[in-house]
C-alpha cells in the first residue's frame, strides 16, 4: 500500500510539472508573436525601399534607431551614429541616378527576443550603367517607435 502511495504522489509531482511546462511554452500571452513580429520587420524594409526608390534618404533614414549607439558597419568602415549614418547615405547616393532602384530579397527574420529580431537578406540596386548587389545582416530591437535597425552590417559583392 504505501509504495502505491508513493508511486501516486510521484505521477502526481510528474503531472503537475509537465502542466506547468506546458503553460509556460504553450501559453500565448508567455510567447512571442513571431509572425507578426516578422511581417512588421518586413514592413519596415518594405517601407525603407519604397523611400529609397521615391529618392528619400531621410525617410529610407526612418528605419534605423535615432541614436548615437546605431551601428553600420560596410567594406572596411563602420559608423556610428544616426546622423554619420545618414550622412554617410547622402555622400555616397547624391542623386536618383546613384541611387538607383533598391530591391531587398530572400529575407530571413528571425527573432531572438520579444524586443530583438536578426534579419539576414540580399540586397541590389538597378541602376542605368550597373547593378551593385550584395548582402546584409541586420539586428532590430522593438521601441516606442516599433522595430528599428540598430545594427547594420552590409556587404557588397565583387563587381563582375
Amino acid at each position: 500500500m504505501k509504495e502505491s502511495g508513493v508511486m501516486n504522489r510521484m505521477r502526481a509531482l510528474h503531472c503537475g510539472w509537465l502542466l506547468i511546462l506546458l503553460l509556460l511554452t504553450g501559453c500565448p500571452s508567455m510567447a512571442p508573436d513571431a509572425n507578426a513580429a516578422s511581417a512588421q520587420i518586413r514592413g519596415l524594409l518594405a517601407e525603407q525601399a519604397a523611400a529609397w526608390n521615391r529618392g528619400d534618404i531621410d525617410g529610407f533614414m526612418q528605419g534605423y534607431w535615432n541614436s548615437e549607439d546605431l551601428r553600420f558597419a560596410s567594406g572596411d568602415s563602420v559608423t556610428y551614429g544616426w546622423a554619420a549614418a545618414n550622412q554617410r547615405y547622402h555622400a555616397h547616393y547624391p542623386d536618383r541616378a546613384a541611387m538607383g532602384t533598391l530591391d531587398f530579397s530572400d529575407l530571413a527574420v528571425e527573432l531572438l527576443a520579444p524586443d530583438a529580431a536578426l534579419v539576414f537578406g540580399h540586397w541590389s540596386l538597378q541602376r542605368e550603367h550597373d547593378r551593385p548587389h550584395g548582402l546584409f545582416t541586420l539586428l532590430l530591437r522593438k521601441t516606442a517607435d516599433g522595430w528599428k535597425i540598430t545594427r547594420d552590417h552590409t556587404s557588397a559583392a565583387a563587381s563582375s
